[in-house]
């Protein structure tokens, strides 16, 4: 087996998933794992027979990789990056590149580009969304720093990307941490929207008393149209069909009402404040999240603070896809993007990033968490004004509102 295209340090799910991808698209690669036993285990079962090398040290790992080197790390966000780069990095040559492919904070990639162009290498801060499966299948992914690094990757990361009508799902985003800043704002959306989908939810099994198939079919009525077809509402509909194979009931119901948060949610919230970018509905949902982890005082104040009777709130029927609700979401998801697009302006004129709106909305449409078709109308509303001050008033969005 000749050199590898490219190598992957980090062989967790993403990492794994990443480079079967990159190998089914026709690139091989070398992979490295800081535990041996991990390589071993990837090489006897995933990684049989097909175009990729193990390598158990960083010198044998460099020296089959073809030069330049391009190497993707899949490992922990924070000192664990920080901690790759300054191992790889005396067996690297000038033009060499790396590439975080994790949730990193923008402001530490800004840090490591300026590092590590300082030496003569390439490094590029890429986020990655879709999860493991969207890993494997085709993710939507958002890489920044020079143009000369991005070039060095194009062929790779637009074979592996998802594929949509008018392109891949992957682009140059920016220069700096701009593709890192982008995919942090991307998933302070997501937060946005499931904040969103959950109080739906809560309506009407609180004040409707519906069940969860009943919640799921209006779910599915709502993946139906134009404005809220979306994985998030698709992925809503079969948790909520999904049920407890020991008693057939509803299994939604035995998860511990208790959100956790990796970070990312909070740096947008942080840096809109910075920013001074109002984002109420990302706020909000970070807030649900921090609430909902506060599940002892959450129980000690319903024995006390009793909550308002439930009347007969006009929230629309299950014949019409209960249409008050359907309109507050609609309208909050609108919202959600809206925050999000906006942030991502007023971060784009203060970093010297020149974002191109249209290509963001158009490679968040496949692969990644927050795909809608919402967004083929985000991407429009921005071509036809590149300099729109806020997506609620493109005329189309406007209408919605």
């Amino acid at each position: 087996m000749g050199k590898g295209h490219f190598g992957l340090i980090g062989l967790g799910v993403m990492g794994e998933n990443l480079v079967l991808n990159a190998e089914r698209n026709g690139f091989s690669s070398v992979v490295y794992n800081r535990t041996r036993q991990k390589t071993d285990e990837f090489m006897a079962g995933r990684g049989a027979g097909k175009q990729i090398q193990p390598a158990y040290s960083l010198q044998e790992f460099v020296d089959k990789l073809e030069r330049p080197r391009r190497i993707l790390m899949m490992v922990k966000a924070g000192g664990a990056v920080d901690a790759v780069i300054d191992q790889i990095s005396p067996y690297l040559e000038a033009g060499d590149l790396l590439i975080d492919g994790g949730n990193s904070e923008y402001k530490d990639t800004e840090r490591r580009v300026a590092k590590l162009e300082s030496q003569s290498f390439g490094f590029i801060g890429m986020g990655v969304s879709g999860g493991a499966k969207g890993a494997l299948e085709g993710p939507s992914m958002m890489p920044g720093g020079t143009k000369a690094s991005y070039d060095a990757i194009e062929s790779l990361v637009t074979k592996m990307a998802a594929q949509v009508e008018d392109g891949p799902c992957v682009t140059y985003i920016g220069p700096g941490g701009s593709g890192h800043f982008v995919k942090t704002v991307h998933n302070g959306i997501e937060y946005g929207i499931e904040q969103i989908l959950a109080e739906a939810y809560d309506l009407m099994k609180r004040v409707k008393g519906m069940n969860g198939d009943q919640i799921a079919d209006v779910f599915k009525a709502w993946n139906a149209t134009e404005e809220l077809n979306s994985y998030l509402v698709e992925i809503t509909e079969v948790c909520l069909r999904t049920k407890d194979p020991d008693d057939g009931t509803d299994l939604v119901e035995k998860i511990m009402d208790q959100a956790g948060q990796k970070g990312t949610g909070l740096w947008t919230v942080v840096t809109a404040l910075e920013m001074g970018a109002s984002v109420p509905t990302i706020y909000a949902a970070l807030n649900g999240r921090v609430m909902s982890s506060m599940k002892p005082q959450r129980q000690k104040a319903e024995s006390i603070l009793k909550g308002p009777a439930v009347g007969d709130a006009d929230l629309g029927t299950p014949s019409d896809a209960m249409g008050p609700i359907m309109d507050a979401v609609v309208l909050s998801c609108i919202a959600s993007y809206a925050q999000g697009m906006e942030l991502l302006r007023i971060a784009s004129a203060d970093n010297n990033y020149n974002l191109h709106m249209p290509a963001i909305a158009q490679i968040w449409k496949g692969g990644c968490i927050i795909r809608a078709k919402l967004l083929k109308r985000i991407q429009d509303a921005f071509n036809a004004d590149p300099q729109l001050p806020n997506l609620m008033i493109d005329p189309w969005f406007a209408d919605q509102v």
